[in-house]
């Protein structure tokens, strides 16, 4: 058997004459006639099958059952109003979409939004890391905003910061120049991964994909127990890693570019010009 619904307007019909002792008062506390309070006790009672108030001389009182409800129906009540203003909370708060590169999402971007977060704490930021290449074409659709990294002069978006890829491996590893060297890359459509085959095809060395992963985390590991070689950004070599300068080929250089939705929401140009302005070359930090 279905159990019945408390209207949330019967129980404060009900409240208002419990807490008055009396029709008349309650039904002018709630802007009502004194026939639809009646009508609204009446129809309460029904629902649940028993007797909530009964007359005195004084006026009405609660019964037994109408003092039982009377707990749950504050409860009910207070529930109900907690779970309107939280969801017109939600529907206040401002939601940014982030798009980023791993290795700036893990090291670079989290100081920036906790300062972001202390200024505006109406504001949500969503980050999703990963390749950023196709990133840029979703913008309006996945994204409000992106950091991408792109070759050296070229791409659009707002110049942030140019970063040297660079050879790092664990400091204790040490590779014979004949050996076949073991590399630790990006799924194909990582900028790094076709710079690091280039530049070892070009120069002759022999050289083996030994690990593939998506996360800068799982590639990290293995290169920090020295089981492989990987390609990181100079501005962000993990501390477990160190760089390769001999022996190994140069790589090219990328640009750091911030790349905005059209239609850009407020929230979403604020925490734009916040990340701007923290990753940009020092030369931008005069501005206040």
């Amino acid at each position: 058997m279905t159990a019945p619904v408390l209207d949330p307007d019967l129980l404060k019909a009900f409240l208002a004459v419990a807490a008055h002792r009396s029709f008349t008062r309650a039904a002018a506390t709630l802007n009502r006639t004194q026939s639809a309070v009646s009508v609204q006790i009446r129809r309460l009672e029904e629902r649940i099958g028993t007797k909530l108030f009964q007359r005195t001389r004084a006026g009405v009182a609660l019964t037994a059952a109408g003092d039982e409800l009377l707990v749950y129906a504050r409860r009910l009540l207070d529930l109900n109003a907690e779970a309107v203003d939280a969801l017109r909370a939600r529907k206040r708060e401002a939601v940014v979409r982030l798009g980023v590169m791993d290795d700036y999402g893990t090291i670079v971007i989290p100081p920036l939004l906790t300062r972001f977060a202390q200024n505006h704490p109406e504001i949500r930021v969503e980050i999703e890391t990963g390749l950023t290449a196709t990133m840029p074409a979703r913008l309006g659709e996945a994204y409000d905003l992106v950091i991408a990294m792109h070759p050296e002069g070229r791409g659009d978006g707002e110049m942030l910061r140019r970063e040297q890829a660079v050879w790092a491996a664990a400091r204790t590893y040490r590779a014979e120049a004949q050996d076949i060297l073991p590399v630790a890359l990006y799924p194909p459509g990582c900028l790094f991964r076709q710079w690091a085959a280039d530049a070892l095809d070009a120069a002759g060395r022999p050289w083996r994909l030994a690990f593939v992963s998506r996360t800068l985390a799982a590639v990290e590991a293995i290169a920090a127990q020295g089981l492989a070689i990987t390609v990181v950004k100079a501005g962000t070599v993990p501390s477990r890693l160190r760089v390769l300068s001999d022996g190994l080929p140069p790589l090219p250089t990328a640009d750091i570019r911030l790349h905005r939705a059209r239609n850009l929401s407020r929230a979403g140009g604020m925490l734009a010009d916040h990340l701007q302005l923290g990753i940009s070359e020092p030369a931008s930090h005069i501005l206040p």
